[in-house]
C-alpha cells in the first residue's frame, strides 16, 4: 500500500511495525515488548473507564470501588482486568529485564534504550503503588501510610515531605484526591516514554539477537513474520489472563483489602502487592531507616550500572558457563527476596533478608565485574593455546 510510504504519519507506522529489519534468529525471548505494550494499552483503557465511575474521597472511595463491582455493567469485569494485568505487566517487566541482563541488551550502542527501561520500571512502579491506595481499603491506607512515612527518614526536611505529600498531618481526602490525580496522569507520561524507548532502539542498532553477533547480514521484515510471532504470545497472554480474571480474581490480591480502611486498626501484616516484595524486604533487612530508604531505592537505580560494571569483550552470557551460574544465582536469590518480602519481621527471616540484600547488591558491583575480567582471561589463554598449537 503506497499510502505508508507517503502519508508522513503512517510512513512511521509503516517503519516500525511493517517494513522494520529485524535479526531472523530472534527467540520468543524478543517478544516481551509487544505484551508490554498490550499490557499498558489494556490499563490505559480500563483505567479511565473505572475513573468514570471511582469518587476519590475517604468517605465514599471503598463505596464507590464496591459500586463499579456491583451495580455497573460488567464493572467487575473491568475492575479485575485492571488489578489482574497490573500483576501480569510486572510479571512481564522482571521477564523483559531478565532477558535484557542476560543478553547484553545494555551494552552500547543500546545504553540509553536501558537507561529509559529503567526510568519505565520506576513509573511504574509508583503508578502501581498510587493504583493500590486508590480502593481505600485497610492495606491501600496502611500501605500508604507506611510507604509515605519513609520520606520522614530525610534528615531536617523528612516530615515536612510527608505532611506535603499527605497534604494534611495524616492520609486524608488531599491524598486521595492527589494520588487519583497522579495515577490517571502517570500512565500517558509512561506511554510517552515508552515510545522514547522504542525510538531510542530503533534509531540505534535495532534488536540484539541471541548470539550477541551483528544481525546486519541477515534480517527480515517485522511484517508479516514478526507480526504473527507476536500475536501468538498476546493471544496466550489474553487466554492466561482471562483464565486469572474469571476462574481465580483475586489470588494475587490481599484479602484485607476487601475491609473499609479504619485508620483506628492496623492490620497484622503490612505487605506491599507481590511485585514490590523483593524491595519492601529490601528496605526492612536494614536497621537503620535512611538506610534502608536509600537501598530500597539503590536496588531500582543499580540497573543503570551495568553497562559499565558489565567488562566482558563479548555480548551476553550465553557463551559464558560462569557468568550464567552468577546469573541463575542472582534469579534464585531475587525469588528468596520476594518470599521474604512478605515473612513477619522475625528472626531467621531478618538474617536471610540481610544475606539476600548483600548477595542482591555484590551482582551487580562485585561478581559481575570479577567473572567477567576472570573469563576474560581465561578466554585468552585459550586463544594463546590455540596459537601455540
Amino acid at each position: 500500500m503506497r499510502i505508508f510510504k507517503s502519508h508522513p504519519l503512517l510512513k512511521l507506522v509503516n517503519s516500525y511495525v511493517i517494513d522494520s529489519p529485524q535479526p531472523s534468529n530472534i527467540s520468543y525471548l524478543w517478544n516481551f515488548g509487544s505484551l508490554l505494550a498490550a499490557c499498558l494499552a489494556i490499563q490505559i483503557i480500563t483505567g479511565v473507564t473505572l475513573a468514570m465511575h471511582y469518587n476519590p474521597s475517604v468517605s465514599e472511595a471503598f463505596n464507590s470501588v464496591e459500586h463499579i463491582m456491583r451495580d455497573v455493567n460488567n464493572g467487575w469485569l473491568i475492575r479485575y482486568l485492571h488489578s489482574n494485568t497490573a500483576s501480569a505487566f510486572f510479571f512481564l517487566v522482571y521477564l523483559h529485564i531478565g532477558r535484557g541482563l542476560y543478553y547484553g541488551s545494555y551494552r552500547s550502542p543500546r545504553t540509553l534504550v536501558w537507561v529509559l527501561g529503567v526510568i519505565i520500571f520506576l513509573l511504574m512502579i509508583v503508578t502501581g503503588f498510587l493504583g493500590y491506595v486508590l480502593p481505600y481499603g485497610q492495606m491501600s491506607l496502611w500501605g500508604a501510610t507506611v510507604i509515605t512515612n519513609l520520606m520522614s527518614a530525610i534528615p531536617w526536611i523528612g516530615q515536612d515531605i510527608v505532611e506535603f505529600l499527605w497534604g494534611g498531618f495524616s492520609v486524608n481526602n488531599a491524598t486521595l484526591n492527589r494520588f487519583f490525580s497522579l495515577h490517571y496522569l502517570l500512565p500517558f507520561i509512561l506511554a510517552a516514554v515508552v515510545l522514547m524507548h522504542l525510538i531510542a532502539l530503533h534509531d540505534t542498532a535495532g534488536s540484539g539477537n541471541p548470539l550477541g553477533v551483528s544481525g546486519n547480514y541477515d534480517r527480515l521484515p517485522f511484517a508479516p513474520y514478526f507480526v504473527f510471532k507476536d500475536l501468538v504470545t498476546i493471544f496466550l497472554l489474553i487466554i492466561i489472563l482471562s483464565i486469572l480474571v474469571f476462574f481465580m480474581p483475586n489470588m494475587l490480591g490481599d484479602s484485607e483489602n476487601y475491609v473499609m480502611a479504619n485508620p483506628m486498626q492496623t492490620p497484622p501484616a503490612i505487605v506491599p502487592e507481590w511485585y514490590l516484595l523483593p524491595f519492601y524486604a529490601i528496605l526492612r533487612s536494614i536497621p537503620n531507616k535512611l538506610l534502608g530508604v536509600i537501598a530500597m531505592f539503590s536496588a531500582i537505580i543499580i540497573l543503570l550500572a551495568m553497562p559499565y560494571t558489565d567488562l566482558s569483550r563479548t555480548r551476553g552470557i550465553q557463551f559464558r558457563p560462569l557468568s550464567k551460574i552468577a546469573f541463575y544465582i542472582f534469579v534464585a536469590n531475587f525469588i528468596i527476596l520476594m518470599v521474604l518480602g512478605a515473612k513477619h519481621v522475625e528472626s531467621p527471616f531478618i538474617e536471610f533478608g540481610q544475606i539476600s540484600t548483600v548477595i542482591y547488591f555484590s551482582h551487580y558491583l562485585i561478581i559481575v565485574p570479577f567473572v567477567s575480567l576472570l573469563e576474560n582471561s581465561l578466554m585468552e589463554l585459550s586463544i594463546r593455546k590455540e596459537e601455540k598449537l
